[in-house]
């Protein structure tokens, strides 16, 4: 069954939010880890590719979008498809809604949000998982 981890962070900007993500993103591709990361959209996914690149001076997490010819080279896809890519096993999502395909995943990996409006968003997902049984493990900052 599918586990979800929450990893609940204090109010803070966008970009403080998105730089956590990317750090979690770099622990599981070092930990061996095929990650797809579900965006909410093309603008989310464009800011989302800049930053794994840039979001510290010594880091580097390649990756690459969804449908590209890199796609096959690497073990961390972003994209805001209905379909994602077969063969991975972890599974952030940074869209408002939980998508339809998470159970594919053996891990989910959710935040809750950087400001009140995500967080209640948040909220709802944790539902969603808790009234399907599925296993929660949150995680403070």
């Amino acid at each position: 069954m599918t586990s979800v981890d929450f990893h609940h962070w204090p109010e803070e900007t966008r970009r403080q939010h998105d730089v956590r993500v990317c750090e979690l993103v770099e622990q599981a591709w070092q930990a061996g880890r095929r990650v797809y990361v579900h965006c909410l959209d093309e603008d989310m996914l464009a800011s989302l590719d800049d930053l794994l690149w840039t979001f510290h001076d010594t880091s580097f997490v390649p990756h690459a979008l969804v449908g590209t010819a890199a796609a096959t080279q690497v073990k961390i896809l972003l994209g805001c498809v209905p379909h994602p890519p077969d063969l991975m096993d972890t599974l952030f999502n940074l869209h408002v809604e939980v998508p339809a395909f998470f159970s594919q995943f053996e891990r989910v990996v959710e935040t809750t949000g950087h400001d009140p409006h995500t967080r209640q968003l948040a909220r709802d997902r944790w539902r969603f998982y808790k009234d399907r049984g599925y296993p929660l493990t949150t995680r403070q900052a």
